[in-house]
């Protein structure tokens, strides 16, 4: 059913709400978060929602008594940090922006996303213009994707370990791996790359 802009954010927070504490917040933390004057004004954006399916209150109005009813593919607000490269690594760019992904394409713990900009994973279903979605974690095994940042700049590869040296190997033959010494400090490892989004052109 047709839910308007208020109703939306206020289920969004309450996704996001419950997926970090495990409960539902109080009318007094909707009210803060969504800007609302009164405990009577959440009321009747939460009564909207119940009458529409999307939360289910079995409890009355008893505190955090809450819960989520899902339609379709439940999602998630995720930050959309900036570009990555898929080719030559660039200066990785911070962004305030937020980008709904479904939750089937999370991995567990704290998650992000980057659009790609070039070619170089194009073997692997990764191209220009694509959102990658990426689990934040310092460490890869051999042959995961990663967002890995060099000398400052971010680039996605596959990686590899070798004799001390690391690989950050593209996905088309067309273009060379970058080699690194692992000991010198030059590579961070930003996180592991758990799914992708694309926008198909009409």
């Amino acid at each position: 059913m047709y839910l308007t802009a208020r109703q939306r954010e206020l289920y969004r927070f309450l996704q996001d709400y419950i997926e970090r504490k495990g409960e539902a917040p109080t009318y007094q933390e909707i009210g803060r978060a969504l800007r609302l004057k009164s405990t009577n004004a959440v009321a009747k954006h939460l009564k909207a929602l119940e009458e529409k399916g999307y939360v289910r209150s079995p409890w009355g109005n008893k505190k955090r008594a809450l819960t989520l009813v899902e339609h379709g593919t439940p999602s998630f607000t995720v930050p959309l940090l900036g570009t990555v490269a898929a080719g030559k690594p660039i200066e990785p760019i911070e962004t305030a922006e937020k980008i709904e992904i479904p939750r089937s394409l999370l991995g567990s713990g704290e998650n992000f996303a980057l659009r790609v900009r070039g070619d170089s994973m194009i073997d692997d279903g990764i191209r220009d213009g694509d959102v990658v979605v990426v689990r934040r974690q310092s460490t890869a095994e051999d042959g995961q994707t990663v967002v890995a940042v060099v000398n400052g700049e971010a680039t996605v590869k596959r990686l590899y370990r070798k004799s001390g040296r690391v690989e950050l190997r593209p996905a088309n033959p067309a273009l060379a791996s970058l080699f690194l010494d692992e000991s010198t400090g030059e590579l961070e490892i930003r996180g592991i790359v758990v799914g992708l989004l694309r926008k198909f052109q009409a």
